[in-house]
Formats: C-alpha cells, structure tokens, sequence
C-alpha cells in the first residue's frame, strides 16, 4: 500500500509515479504577470528618460522645421524604427508561411 493521495476527480491520474507539483498553476496567469511587470518597468524608464531629456532640439526632416523635446525626438525614431522591423518580420514570416504551405501541398500530391 502506498500513501499517495487519490487524484481528484476532475484531475487525471499521475503519470509513471509523477505527481503534480503542490505549487499554484503555471503558464498563462504567470506569463501575464511577467509581461505586465515588464510593461510597468519599460514606462517607469521611459518615464524618467522623458524627465531628463526635455530640452528642445531643432528637427528638420522632408521639408518640415520645428522645434521638440530631445526625449520626443528620440521615442518618435525608436517607435518608427520598430514598427519597420515589425513590418519587415511580418512580411518575410508570412513569406515563409506561403512557401511551407506550397512544399506541403507538393509533398501531399
């Protein structure tokens, strides 16, 4: 006889002597957590990054003069310069989901 706890009904039995760990759930609710805490860390940097950097820059860019805070300046670059890789990543996975789906359909025929 072993002392084992009886699973739950809802639970499936363990596997091979493995017993679930007595610790919360993981996965979804954790990942979460980890990206809100994330989220929360970059805006306070950014936000201490906007406070110091608040002096005005000259920009000139396709005809357009103006004057802007240093910190604008740069975050306006830094979101343009990801959003480009952004576009430029989802065309090639895309890409590269037509060419599998094509060597698929080759290998099926």
């Amino acid at each position: 006889m072993t002392n084992a706890p009886e699973p739950a009904a809802d639970e499936p039995p363990p596997r091979d002597g493995y017993a679930a760990p007595e610790h919360g759930p993981r996965g979804k609710p954790k990942a979460a957590w980890t990206v809100v805490t994330i989220g929360v860390l970059v805006s306070i940097l950014l936000i201490i990054f906007i406070a110091q950097n608040t002096a005005k820059v000259q920009v000139s860019f396709l005809g357009w003069d103006g004057d802007i805070a240093l910190a604008v300046a740069l975050l306006i670059a830094a979101v343009s310069g990801a959003f480009i890789v952004l576009l430029v990543g989802t065309i090639r996975v895309t890409q590269l989901r037509r060419a599998e789906r094509r060597e698929r359909r080759r290998s099926v025929s």
